[in-house]
């Protein structure tokens, strides 16, 4: 895993072989009872998102002080979300499982549908967690059939941050673009603002989430990655906004790479697309005025991150106490203090009404940006986020044709590979 990038082993679903498979989310036989695990321990998977361990530790202290006869064991799952799935996969085949494990949003729905997650509905309210206190459209991310399979946790959406200085110099209003067509009239002067050497825009490349960023340039466009499960890649409308997206390379407006936040706080990028997660490192690292708007267009933000689920083949008693952990980590004092440390969003509706938070927004209006877009907000498109390896296999592409290849071919490469995985893995299981 060293070698790969942040998603890169979900590349391995592209070809739909029981092979390849193998290290997809969700493909590893079940469990067949519960391995290990302490009926008072209750051992917590993460990748600490948005490096949140500290958070997590003080969380966890908090809770053991609160219910002294139970332990929570931290455990490092793995540097990102797809890292913590590769694991969980392993634990299926044979392994001890946790009790409560960080799921993101395209990892979570192939261990539903191969009933490795437990359902949460049912722990939920014998547990008497006020569910209608999540924010829910986050809350609903995670909703298949007629259950919930996981509580939000680390929640975003993409923003769009903006070097004030910048823009100003370009000649710019201090906002940010109302559409992508607009933002191709700003791009002469955003290229000349920032001068030789740097980039008007920076994106991440295909491995490293191009292909959530790039959901809002499609809707922007009228176009979508599928309807439903029926892939769409071909629909004119998702070619024009591949188009635009290579156009953008061709002139030179954009560099794609794996960290454009740190060449936008570097003051090297006049702008780029880039979690609500990563505020709190840009703020920090930043030496000019950070600007945060919505993304470009109307009501077409992609939800994202992640949320927690519980192994469907544990105890009860275990899972029990699972949901009693993951309701307090979760819970509206708590989702104060994490998204406070890392930039990820409240997920309780009643954790914007605190003190502390007023507070907090006020000082801080960059964090209140990803407070007000989440009513414009989206659940992304199947293709992306339900099929095996679709943000992987999508991000591919993209890296495709910012590189110069035909946009349309590369697209109708898409449609067909994206049916062919959910032929083979899917539909039989709906």
């Amino acid at each position: 895993m060293n070698n790969l990038t942040r998603r890169g082993f979900l590349g391995l679903a592209g070809a739909a072989g029981v092979t390849g498979l193998s290290a997809c989310a969700g493909t590893g036989t079940s469990a067949t009872s519960d391995k290990g695990g302490s009926s008072n321990t209750i051992e917590f998977w993460s990748n600490h998102p948005g490096n949140s361990k500290p958070v997590e530790q003080q969380i966890i202290q908090a809770f053991q002080k609160e219910n002294p006869g139970l332990t929570v064991k931290l455990v490092d799952a793995g540097k990102n979300y797809e890292e913590v799935a590769q694991k969980l996969n392993a634990a299926l085949v044979g392994g001890q499982l946790p009790d409560l494990v960080v799921v993101s949003d395209v990892t979570w729905f192939n261990f539903a549908l191969n009933k490795q997650l437990a359902p949460m509905d049912d722990l939920l309210s014998s547990a008497k967690v006020d569910t209608s206190d999540y924010v829910d459209a986050l809350f609903n991310d995670y909703k298949y059939a007629d259950g919930h399979f996981a509580l939000p946790y680390a929640r975003s959406t993409p923003l769009f941050y903006y070097n004030k200085e910048l823009w100003s110099k370009a000649g710019l209003e201090d906002r940010g673009p109302k559409d992508w067509d607009e933002f191709k009239q700003w791009s002469d002067a955003l290229k000349a603002a920032v001068g030789s050497g740097k980039h008007a825009m920076e994106l991440a490349d295909g491995s490293n989430y191009l292909d959530w960023y790039f959901q809002n340039m499609v809707w922007d466009f009228g176009g979508a990655y599928s309807k439903e499960w029926t892939p769409t890649f071909s629909d004119p409308n998702t070619v024009k906004a591949g188009q635009y997206l290579q156009d953008l390379a061709k002139n030179g407006v954009v560099k794609f790479n794996a960290t454009p936040e740190a060449d936008f706080s570097a003051g090297l990028a006049g702008c780029i697309l880039q979690s609500t997660g990563s505020l709190g490192g840009i703020s920090k690292d930043a030496k000019f005025e950070v600007g945060t708007a919505f993304l470009p267009g109307t009501d077409n933000c992609p939800t994202g991150g992640a949320g927690v689920g519980i192994p469907a083949k544990i105890s009860d008693e275990r899972k029990a106490n699972a949901v009693k952990f993951a309701e307090f980590l979760t819970n509206a004092k708590n989702t104060v203090t994490f998204t406070q440390a890392t930039g990820y969003m409240p997920v309780r509706k009643s954790a914007v009404d605190t003190a502390e938070e007023k507070a907090y927004l006020e000082k801080n209006p960059n964090a209140k940006t990803a407070i007000d877009q989440l009513p414009h907000t989206r659940s992304q498109d199947n293709a992306r986020v339900l099929l095996p390896g679709g943000g992987a296999r999508i991000g591919k592409a993209l890296d495709q044709v910012a590189q110069g290849q035909d946009v349309t071919s590369v697209f109708a490469g898409l449609d067909k590979e994206s049916q062919q995985v959910f032929d083979n893995q899917i539909k039989s299981k709906l």
